[in-house]
């Protein structure tokens, strides 16, 4: 009788195991899902643990726990995390997560959050294969729990890095990009695997905004998280000042004369784009690394070019699709490249490069063919590099005596009517042409005039501190042009600035010239007085003057203007491709200034140099 009384007590103990071991299984499942309860507690700073009061665990079923315990913790924080930037959120953590996440926002973390809630389906999958085994089989071990998930153990770690790094250091936009590709390249096939899938998530925001912007000239970026902005690149100028003042002893170039004859683009002058036209420009610290910089431009140029033609007003039937009404092909195309699995830079460049293509061609046709591009380049030489010589030495003659002392209020006017005066005289009267010329004059002043509007064409002031009053008239003389669509944006503000430039070097070698013929003109007169010694003097330094310039005045006319032009118009007429055009142009440009000794300090400043070093 006692036996069998002994039988059944431990018979009862075992059952009492069983129910509080099936009872446990059921609460890990619960708590492995994100629902903790009293046998597995969350906390906070730890995550979950195993209570400590469990008579009936073995030591190490307990460590076995508390591994498990590890992947329901990332789990909680993962859906946390998830919930916190879908806005997903519970009313009563609302007001807590806006506190503690400010700053982490935008499509992009959506998109990753979106990713990593895709990559979590599996674990929930198998949590639910786990519960329907133990509703068949009550007496499945906690090993066999581990081993089901133990796929997990691996992968989860990894990502909570991710998702770590993404929180301490606030990145957002295509940052995310950068950050989710790194931790892509490790040698864990799981989670590399997993990562790429993320990816290929946030790829898809990508790819629309990359839509948007290159087929519709839409930048549909409110948080600032693409990689192209609005407005002027943010360059390191003001840091870099002092660098670019100091002398490199390369034939009296300092670094700032030296960086403007290199930059070809002329980007360090783009903010001087009319405020009628939209300036873009990339991000560079949105940019991921595996997209080129030169793959970015491309893109950049072509949102720029759509976006020009979207805002312009001019007939459709003139303009037409600058992409050739191929806009649903190269969205399908899009489309297709957000369904791979993997980004693919080959054919992603591809893709870029055929858009571009399309777009260049397109932009070439229009500036060459139907705006004359050719023409007005003729136009660009013939007066801002006097081109036509016999209207600028009749100009000369009219305006001596009017810019030869400071400039007033009245000068631009005088010099205008004497410029339309010289223009009859030499028979230029192209009653289109001459209304987009104008004569300005920059006299201590204007800038207070300027303020308030601007002239169309003209170049508008860049510096607002007070200037020292121009010695003469033609030291503050410039040429306005005004520019016609599409040519505007070839012919930027920036480019007409350097043209000025070199109009007012021309021009004071051409009138240097022509006091030195007058000279002659005077000699000639008096020759048949006697002359004295310093006469003879007077007449060899002018013989030797006019010699220096004449030959300067035809080196920079035959072997600098009339050989550059020449280049340019080959170039031009060879190629279909508008980026050609615009780096031809600017190559034109700065050999300009580079050959026309335009940058070269003056030889009294190299003296005052040497002298100062000794």
């Amino acid at each position: 009788m006692t036996g069998w009384i002994n039988t059944a007590i431990y018979v009862n103990f075992d059952l009492i195991s069983d129910f509080k071991l099936i009872r446990m299984i059921h609460e890990l499942l619960l708590a492995l899902s994100g629902y903790p309860g009293t046998i597995f507690t969350w906390n906070k700073r730890t995550g979950l643990q195993v209570s400590q009061d469990l008579p009936f665990l073995h030591p190490s079923e307990t460590s076995v726990l508390n591994r498990l315990c590890k992947l329901g913790s990332d789990y909680i924080r993962f859906t946390e995390f998830i919930e916190q930037h879908t806005g997903h959120v519970h009313q009563q953590e609302h007001h807590s997560i806006q506190t503690n996440q400010a700053g982490l926002n935008g499509v992009y973390l959506r998109a990753f959050c979106t990713g990593l809630d895709s990559m979590l389906q599996p674990y929930r999958q198998a949590l639910l294969d786990l519960e329907q085994e133990f509703l068949g089989d009550p007496h499945l071990s906690i090993s066999h729990v581990n081993y089901m998930l133990d796929q997990f153990q691996l992968l989860f770690p990894s990502v909570m890095v991710v998702v770590e790094t993404i929180k301490s250091q606030k990145i957002h936009g295509c940052q995310i990009l950068e950050t989710v590709y790194k931790h892509s390249c490790g040698g864990l096939p799981p989670v590399r695997m997993a990562l790429e899938k993320i990816l290929a998530v946030c790829h898809g925001v990508m790819y629309k905004q990359l839509a948007a912007w290159m087929l519709h000239g839409l930048l549909l970026d409110q948080s600032e998280e693409f990689y192209v902005k609005q407005g002027p690149s943010a360059g390191g100028a003001a840091a870099n000042q002092e660098e670019d003042e100091e002398d490199l002893g390369i034939g009296g170039l300092s670094g700032k004369q030296l960086k403007e004859l290199q930059d070809l683009r002329l980007i360090e002058e783009e903010n001087m784009l009319a405020p009628s036209l939209q300036q873009f420009s990339l991000r560079a610290e949105m940019l991921p690394s595996y997209v080129p910089i030169r793959v970015a431009e491309k893109i950049l140029f072509v949102g720029e070019s759509v976006q020009m033609f979207e805002n312009h007003n001019h007939s459709p039937s003139r303009a037409g699709s600058i992409l050739k009404h191929q806009e649903d092909m190269f969205a399908t195309e899009l489309h297709r490249l957000k369904q791979q699995p993997l980004f693919s830079l080959v054919d992603f460049e591809n893709l870029i490069d055929g858009i571009r293509s399309t777009v260049a061609e397109h932009l070439w046709t229009l500036m060459v063919e139907e705006s004359d591009l050719l023409g007005q380049l003729k136009i660009i030489k013939d007066f801002y590099l006097l081109g036509r010589g016999e209207l600028y030495q009749v100009f000369i003659d009219h305006a001596q005596h009017m810019l030869k002392t400071p400039p007033t209020a009245v000068t631009e006017h005088d010099v205008n009517v004497a410029f339309q005066q010289a223009a009859h005289k030499v028979l230029l009267d192209d009653d289109n042409l001459l209304p987009l010329l104008h004569l300005t004059i920059d006299y201590q002043g204007k800038e207070s005039k300027d303020a308030t509007g601007t002239r169309e064409g003209a170049t508008p002031p860049q510096e607002s501190s007070p200037r020292e009053v121009p010695p003469t008239g033609w030291a503050a003389l410039g040429l306005a042009y005004k520019v016609q669509w599409p040519l505007h944006i070839l012919f930027t503000p920036a480019v007409l600035e350097k043209y000025n430039v070199i109009f007012r070097y021309l021009l004071s070698v051409r009138r240097v010239q022509s006091e030195l013929q007058h000279c002659w003109a005077l000699q000639m007169q008096r020759k048949h007085l006697k002359s004295n010694q310093t006469d003879a003097v007077k007449w060899r330094l002018r013989n030797h003057m006019a010699f220096l310039v004449d030959n300067l005045q035809y080196y920079l006319q035959v072997d600098v203007l009339e050989s550059q032009f020449s280049q340019l118009l080959q170039q031009i007429n060879s190629t279909r491709d508008f980026e050609s055009i615009r780096l031809a142009h600017d190559h034109f440009l700065s050999n300009l200034l580079a050959q026309s000794f335009i940058l070269l300090k003056p030889s009294r400043y190299a003296d005052d140099q040497i002298a100062m070093s000794l």
